[in-house]
């Protein structure tokens, strides 16, 4: 397979991660910095803080997505390091869900002192995204994992 055919799909990852990033250093220090409304600091750190722990399994499924892009460029694309890639991405979607389910209830806490209803549905979109990606990649998983039996069975098949 050409090394080019997976570059443009190497820079989407490069470009979803770049925003995170940029929102990690100035946005939530900012707002942690400068609440809107101080009476509600309390309720806004947990928050602030779950979000800068979601941003490591982020970045580690983000990496282990580059990694699936190379193999397949190098036609290692069935192969157990793909299944252990995908592996790691439905863990990392996993944790992200879970820190995001911990923080809803303080989400919910802020929405009810703001007023502010629409702010409980945003702070779930995180939570079923992920879910969403996990479930993908557990499909892709298993699909693999069958694919790489078959093709083993097909070899040992003179």
């Amino acid at each position: 397979m050409k090394i080019g055919s997976t570059l443009f799909l190497k820079a989407a990852v490069f470009l979803i991660g770049t925003p995170v990033l940029a929102l990690i250093i100035f946005g939530l220090v900012q707002l942690a910095n400068n609440p809107a409304n101080p009476d509600y600091a309390h309720i806004l750190y947990p928050i602030v803080i779950g979000m800068y722990v979601s941003v490591i399994p982020f970045y580690i499924a983000l990496f282990q997505a580059f990694k699936l892009l190379s193999y397949i460029d190098k036609n290692n694309a069935f192969s157990e390091l793909s299944v252990k890639a995908l592996k790691v991405i439905k863990f990392c979607a996993l944790t992200i869900s879970g820190l995001y389910v911990v923080i809803i209830p303080f989400v919910f806490l802020l929405a009810e002192l703001d007023d502010a209803p629409g702010l409980v549905i945003i702070g779930m979109v995180p939570i079923f995204a992920s879910l969403v990606i996990a479930v993908f990649a557990a499909v892709l998983q298993r699909l693999l994992q069958e694919a790489i039996t078959i093709k083993s069975e097909n070899d040992l098949t003179v």
